[in-house]
């Protein structure tokens, strides 16, 4: 377990929507990602330990090599705060799908898996 304190702020910064658009556009219609997108903008923050999010999401953890997770890994240690992520769940294949938020996701889980992530989940 770390001992460092890993800082969030107190909602999505305006740049990861877009973020999340682009992935959920990979996956989904425009029609189905622009209300995914306005759900997500309206729903509470809530949270999830990050080794919870990981096996509900089925991902491979990316290891510290990975410069993104570097990146926010070298965040945390500094005390800046990062942005909550983004979920979706997709019953149909029984998963939650990290719509934004990968990278910080796997840099908290490497540093503490018990770790409280704040989301937002549809």
């Amino acid at each position: 377990m770390s001992t460092i304190s890993i800082l969030w702020l107190t909602d999505i910064e305006e740049h990861d929507y877009p973020a999340a658009e682009s992935y959920l556009g990979l996956i989904y219609n425009t029609d189905r990602v622009a209300e995914m997108i306005g759900r997500l903008k309206n729903s509470p923050i809530v949270k999830y330990k990050a080794k919870d999010i990981l096996r509900a999401s089925q991902l491979s953890l990316l290891g510290i090599s990975n410069s993104h997770v570097e990146k926010d890994i070298g965040k945390i240690k500094e005390g800046k705060m990062l942005s909550p992520i983004m979920l979706v769940r997709d019953e149909n294949i029984a998963k939650v799908l990290i719509a934004d938020g990968y990278h910080r996701l796997c840099a908290v889980y490497g540093l503490d898996e018990d770790a409280w992530i704040p989301c937002k989940i549809i």
